[in-house]
């Protein structure tokens, strides 16, 4: 969207006056959030009274309040409370010009500062200040919470009788430009912001909005401080390692300077729009006000104690949420620091489990080809024996039994022929199979292929039958990412060991948790073997500011239409990528919940194809065989169908 939010230094400062000017100069649409005060005479009567009568639109306050205070203090006298959801920018072709109530550092509610929303809606800000004493301090201060923020600052209008001084120590300080000086006057009348809009620079605005979106190169006030130089990617190159990459070859890198909603905004400004939700963690997109907030209140308490000997709210809070979130039967909750360790955790708990249970034979794992369940050496010894690491680490790697991959698929007619594999190994084998592990229904970074629900519903009944524990690794699919709260909820069973990760804190902080049930923790903690003691600890186990921002993003996720919005997702990934299917290239293509595959006949080139999905402003990650998107939960239709298209357009090519 062009646009650009209209803030000022302090209040009274003619924001209103200049949101008429530039809705003038541009013909723009206007929209002020929020009201407060004046209900008879609002702000936006006053812009619609002060333009000529072009075609534009005045879209309706998202809440007109009656007392003429901050958001905040006029929300609570009236008994409500301003929601961060409800600001949603309004969908307009224009130019839109948003009008701020109040100060950039006012809140809206007890989670939420103005300056969060700014930052959430991905626009250029246009200053107003004044020329009052104090003058100087508040619009450097304006200025510096924008730039810590990565909020681009289009430049600064000067409102009121000028004192060249001000003007010239504000702006020497601030590097920016001033867009207008706007003369102080008794009559503020049409022909006055008429004459005032002729002057405006109307396309420093355009500029500037057009580079947050991605058209062209912004100015350094994108990225203020953090802004990246040619000698901080070569250092890059050379001394930083990548994931599954090379030193001497690396595969090339898109310096990143903010993130805000769905998008990713480039060092050089271009703008996209991201498909992997970062590697499916951030649900919520970037920046969130809500998660924001959390960590901010938790940093005034504590960032981080350690957990041995040690409790705390956020680590309690968060064990009642996940227990009342998970299927039922899971009563103990083991912290830890990333999902590959929360899979170390979990077969560490199964092998001492049967120790405990005088069966210290039992110590081998089962799985299903396909799988993917982290990069720690226990986590690659189940991953799939083709597509992972074994042949690298043969001799290294403990070995255990693979049964075949599930071939019926999640919508497809159910044959239980597909166990025969599975339950031939763990009838076979039991005596020395400590676990069953598996990712339920979906199959993530192995393949990306979903199973039909019976398969795990069999797996289940045959873990009972032949007294195996089932491990379910719900790192990638926990917290709605298939279409229901957790994957294990498509065949209503219970694991008696869950692992969860990625989503737990909406990709704000790492954090993984493995939760077993009363049989496992207590078979343990009964047994001779080291005093009932668990024998592992990670340093940041159960670290507070991960927690608390956990905590929000539950909040978060259980208080939105989530359910509606992984089912429009689903709808759109699969009318969107169906073209695909007609392409020579192309083997497969699969949706289900938010998530869409494009499974290619061959390996693709996979710096050629995120080459051409940026300059589509988009961000997408293949590997292997697959282009796949597993986007946030927010993203609207517009914005999944760029991503739909630009999938198409490129693979059109391959």
């Amino acid at each position: 969207m062009n646009g650009c939010v209209i803030a000022g230094i302090g209040t009274e400062i003619g924001k209103t006056l200049v949101s008429a000017v530039i809705v003038e100069a541009l013909s723009a649409d206007y929209w002020k959030p929020v009201q407060s005060g004046g209900l008879e005479h609002t702000d936006t009567d006053a812009v619609k009274a002060l333009v000529g009568p072009h075609e534009r639109v005045f879209h309706p306050e998202a809440y007109r309040l009656r007392v003429p205070a901050s958001p905040h203090a006029a929300a609570a006298a009236q008994g409500v409370v301003i929601e961060a959801d409800r600001l949603t920018l309004p969908k307009t072709e224009r130019f839109l010009v948003v009008e701020l109530a109040g100060g950039l550092m006012v809140p809206l509610n007890e989670d939420t500062l103005t300056i969060d929303m700014v930052q959430r809606w991905g626009l250029p800000v246009v200053l107003v200040a004044s020329y009052y004493l104090g003058s100087i301090n508040h619009s450097l201060l304006s200025i510096e919470a924008l730039r810590r923020r990565n909020i681009a600052v289009s430049g600064l209008v000067f409102n009121g009788d000028p004192v060249p001084e001000t003007r010239a120590i504000i702006l020497s300080y601030s590097g920016l430009d001033s867009l207008l000086d706007i003369p102080y006057t008794d009559s503020v009348s049409p022909s006055f912001v008429a004459a005032r809009a002729r002057e405006f620079p109307t396309k420093a605005l355009t500029m500037t909005s057009k580079a947050i979106r991605g058209r062209a190169h912004g100015s350094s006030a994108m990225t203020g401080r953090r802004a990246l130089c040619a000698d901080d990617l070569r250092f890059d190159r050379d001394h930083l390692w990548h994931p599954y990459t090379s030193m001497t070859a690396p595969l090339p890198v898109y310096p990143v300077a903010s993130a805000s909603g769905v998008r990713l905004r480039l060092a050089g400004g271009e703008e996209l729009i991201d498909g992997m939700s970062s590697w499916w963690t951030a649900i919520h997109g970037y920046n969130h006000p809500k998660l924001n907030a959390a960590l901010n209140a938790q940093m005034q308490d504590m960032s981080h104690v350690m957990f041995g000997g040690i409790t705390h709210k956020p680590a309690i809070d968060l064990g009642r949420k996940l227990l009342a979130l998970t299927p039922q039967g899971l009563e103990h909750i083991f912290f830890a620091d990333s999902g590959s360790v929360a899979v170390e955790v979990a077969i560490k708990m199964a092998a001492q489990y049967w120790q405990a249970q005088g069966l210290a034979e039992k110590t081998k794992l089962l799985t299903i080809r396909g799988g993917y369940h982290g990069d720690t050496f226990q986590a690659m010894s189940v991953c799939d024996p083709v597509t992972g690491m074994h042949e690298l680490f043969r001799g290294v790697l403990p070995t255990h039994f693979f049964a075949d991959r599930p071939r019926v698929q999640f919508h497809q007619p159910w044959d239980a022929a597909d166990l025969t594999s599975f339950e031939t190994l763990i009838a076979e084998n039991h005596a020395a199979i400590a676990a069953v592990i598996l990712e339920p229904i979906v199959q993530g970074a192995g393949g990306m292929r979903f199973y039909h629900p019976d398969y795990l519903r069999g797996v289940r009944k045959l873990c009972d039958r032949h007294r195996v524990l089932l491990i379910a690794d719900e790192i990638a699919t926990g917290f709605g990412r298939s279409g229901t709260m957790f994957a294990c909820n498509h065949a209503d069973i219970t694991p008696d060991i869950l692992c969860l990760g990625k989503a737990l804190t909406g990709g704000m902080m790492t954090l993984a948790a493995t939760l077993a049930t009363r049989q496992v923790a207590h078979g343990i903690s009964q047994g001779e073997a080291n005093g009932g003691l668990f024998m592992h600890g990670p340093t940041f186990m159960a670290n507070p500011l991960a927690c608390a921002a956990a905590n929000a993003s539950i909040d978060l996720l259980l208080s939105s239409d989530w359910q509606q919005r992984v089912q429009t997702l689903q709808h759109e990934l699969t009318l969107g990528l169906a073209p695909c299917k007609d392409l020579a290239s192309v083997a497969e293509v699969r949706v289900l919940g938010a998530i869409g595959v494009v499974e290619m006949n061959d390996p693709v080139d996979v710096a050629a194809l995120q080459r051409e999905f940026v300059k589509r402003g988009v961000w997408i990650r293949p590997f292997a065989k697959l282009v796949y998107v597993m986007p946030p939960y927010i993203m609207e239709e517009d914005d999944i169908r760029a991503l739909t298209r630009a999938m198409v357009e490129v693979l059109r090519g391959v």
